[in-house]
């Protein structure tokens, strides 16, 4: 019998979601994990602000918390391999996730993906816990918008491309 919750995962898989690497450094160390759960929360009051939703048990959820600082790096249409890559489909020779993608810094000094299609820098504003997953809210104190190209997707539990509508 399907429960609950295999109706909302089949659910939730058929609602397509852009894919962004989260990063973060500092004294906690670095550290970078794919998500789909990326969402605007306000341009507005105080500033801009946005979640993205980690497990709890990802190496990134804690030092995230414990830097306070974190970038999005939202993914463009070719770059399903980074999202392997930080997912941990991909295993890299020596380990480090980071070793194959040429990364820069913003304000935060969070790793900021070079050829990433949008990178918003945040600095931690709250967590909250929810299930097995920490949700972190970040003031945007910086944004990098790179090419104009289409967007990484993650739907029905594949990688695709938005079709660009024909008026």
């Amino acid at each position: 019998m399907e429960t609950r919750r295999d109706q909302f995962l089949e659910g939730m898989s058929r609602a397509a979601c852009t894919v962004s690497v989260v990063t973060t450094d500092g004294a906690a160390g670095r550290a970078g994990v794919t998500v789909s759960a990326m969402a605007s929360v306000s341009a507005d009051a105080p500033g801009p602000c946005l979640l993205v939703c980690v497990h709890e048990k990802s190496a990134a959820a804690a030092a995230i918390a414990a830097n306070g600082i974190f970038c999005v790096n939202v993914l463009g249409a070719g770059q399903s391999h980074v999202s392997d890559t930080f997912a941990g489909r991909i295993k890299t020779l020596d380990g480090d996730k980071f070793a194959p993608f040429d990364w820069g810094v913003m304000e935060t000094g969070a790793p900021a993906l070079d050829h990433a299609l949008t990178v918003f820098d945040c600095r931690l504003k709250q967590v909250v816990e929810m299930g097995t997953h920490k949700v972190f809210f970040g003031d945007v104190v910086a944004v990098r918008n790179g090419a104009t190209e289409l967007p990484l997707i993650h739907v029905n539990r594949h990688y695709g491309a938005p079709a660009p509508l024909s008026l």
